[in-house]
């Protein structure tokens, strides 16, 4: 990712908070796109620092319009999922086994699900689309909502509170899943 400080750079001066849902979206298609097409521009080489920054610069609706739209949606889910591992923190997950099954919603917690999957065993932390393994806990959230609060731009234990994330299985598990990661703050 040598782009990473260039895109970085670029995206701290843009100013989501002055584009609709609509213009947030023709943005992030474009950087995808130049992504993509090899041209060395792409989503994935922003910092997690910066992408958590966007996600707490965008309204509602322009996080709502990235969950809604099924290719970006896909790639905010798996950018979140193929960056867990980097900020996983063995320490705090010492003698932990554990297989988080996660189950997307659309926003009215209807529709298709998008699946994935985080594994914490032996010191480290796989997560991807399914991983094929029986889950210990199997948290149900909209996108929006997961976008939101592992970019450290939610307060989890109000989601859990409201409803918003519900857990089949083991609970204490999902209420401690956000201890074993250094999440991100904008």
């Amino acid at each position: 990712m040598p782009n990473g400080g260039v895109i970085d750079d670029f995206a701290r001066e843009i100013d989501v908070r002055a584009l609709d849902a609509g213009q947030f979206i023709r943005l992030l298609e474009t950087l995808h796109m130049l992504g993509t097409a090899g041209a060395g521009v792409e989503l994935s080489s922003l910092s997690t620092e910066v992408l958590a920054s966007i996600v707490q610069n965008a309204s509602k609706e322009q996080i709502r319009a990235v969950a809604e739209h099924q290719e970006l949606r896909s790639v905010f889910l798996d950018e979140i999922f193929r960056r867990m591992s980097e900020h996983f923190l063995p320490e705090k997950a010492r003698h932990v086994d554990l297989v988080v099954s996660w189950r997307f919603t659309d926003g009215d917690g209807e529709g298709g699900f998008d699946r994935y999957q985080t594994v914490i065993e032996d010191g480290a932390c796989v997560s991807g689309p399914d991983l094929g393994r029986a889950p210990d806990t199997t948290i149900t959230l909209s996108a929006e909502d997961f976008i939101r609060m592992a970019t450290g731009n939610a307060a989890v234990a109000t989601m859990f509170l409201t409803g918003k994330v519900k857990v089949k299985g083991e609970y204490a598990p999902a209420v401690r899943f956000g201890t074993y990661f250094d999440i991100p703050q904008a």
